[in-house]
């Protein structure tokens, strides 16, 4: 059965072996497409930082992260950094879970940049004590991230694009790929014509009890037509598809693509095919693949951008910037946040029958 929009609305006040295969080599540091690679804030004043997002302005790049002593901690702030091509610039905390008024700080959790075709730089972002628990933050910067707006909370129940960015429409609604885990593992989708307004959202688009699914990441393959991939429990990275605009949904179904619960994210090229980053493992998160596909079903590996034994690369951000190259940002070790560029054109796709990837 499809899955319909439900008009609800308020206003703002290690590497398993069985996936790998001989091939051609794709080993880590070897992708003649890497243009560069370097850390954002190589000298950071946290401990620990996740969940970086990355988003391309009039006036350069803008990344922004949550950071702090650790996940979870109360002193987890969202961290920014511009840079406006002469290289990044150090960052600086934008934004934090104070409230004056409890006189108690909780934590801060996946920000998400977003700038909209009349130049809105939206920054989403979580605050509370656990994902279960948390909700939505929403700040406008009026100068692609030089100043903020003051903070408004998004209304209840909505917590905006929940890790991915989102899309915009032809008609300038968002659409955002959303989800909660307060009963069990669920997405959704939200939307809006004005952050600052009202807001929409479906119903759950899976149950908890079939498939456990969060933080979907969306293909948009045409006007009308988007694919949806969702982090889950299950081993496998999770889809749905619409056909009409985002109205309706198809239910959730497995993909060949490994996931070890941990975020994808991905970007529809200009050249027609999709990309995304992703941990090609059904567990940890010490690999970081690139794969590619020309409709959404059949993936090619393109390439390891991390590979280590013990290491975490995990969460990555990808956008397209208008020089067609590719900006992959992800998290490094939880110590560091990694920028990656890679030059479409130079990607040696490989197929992975079934999804085992070649080795």
């Amino acid at each position: 059965m499809k899955h319909r929009l439900c008009t609800c609305w308020a206003g703002v006040g290690a590497v398993a072996l069985s996936l790998y295969c001989a091939a051609p080599a794709l080993a880590a540091g070897a992708m003649p497409a890497v243009v560069k690679a370097d850390f954002i804030n190589p000298n950071p004043l946290y401990r620990s930082c996740h969940a970086s997002t990355i988003v391309e302005t009039p006036e350069g790049l803008v990344a922004a992260w949550f950071g702090g002593s650790d996940e979870g901690s109360p002193d987890v702030g969202i961290w920014l950094a511009r840079n406006p091509g002469t290289g990044w610039e150090p960052a600086e905390e934008v934004a934090n879970g104070i409230d004056m008024k409890a006189h108690i700080r909780y934590p801060c959790w996946n920000p998400v940049l977003f700038l909209r075709r009349n130049q809105q730089l939206l920054l989403f972002y979580k605050v509370g004590p656990s994902p279960e628990q948390w909700w939505g933050m929403l700040k406008m910067s009026p100068d692609y991230g030089k100043s903020w707006t003051k903070v408004r909370r998004l209304p209840s129940g909505f917590i905006g694009p929940v890790r991915n960015k989102p899309v915009e429409l032809l008609n300038g609604t968002l659409l955002c790929g959303s989800s909660t885990e307060d009963k069990g593992w669920r997405v959704h989708m939200e939307w809006t014509g004005d952050p600052f307004g009202l807001w929409m959202r479906t119903k759950a688009l899976n149950s908890a009890f079939t498939v456990q699914a969060i933080q979907p990441t969306i293909l948009q393959w045409g006007d009308w037509k988007f694919q949806m991939l969702c982090r889950t429990k299950s081993g496998r990275i999770f889809e749905s598809w619409s056909t009409n605009n985002a109205a309706t949904w198809s239910p959730l179904a497995r993909t060949v693509l490994p996931n070890p619960d941990s975020a994808v994210d991905g970007v529809v090229l200009r050249d027609g095919r999709a990309l995304i980053v992703y941990n090609h493992t059904t567990e940890g998160r010490n690999v970081l693949n690139v794969a590619v596909s020309r409709n959404g079903k059949i993936w090619q590996a393109a390439g390891i951008l991390e590979n280590e034994p013990e290491g975490e690369f995990s969460y990555p951000a990808v956008i397209q910037t208008k020089d067609n190259m590719v900006h992959v940002t992800y998290t490094w070790k939880r110590q560091r946040i990694k920028h990656v560029i890679l030059d479409p054109t130079k990607l040696q796709a490989v197929d992975m029958p079934e999804g085992v990837w070649p080795r």
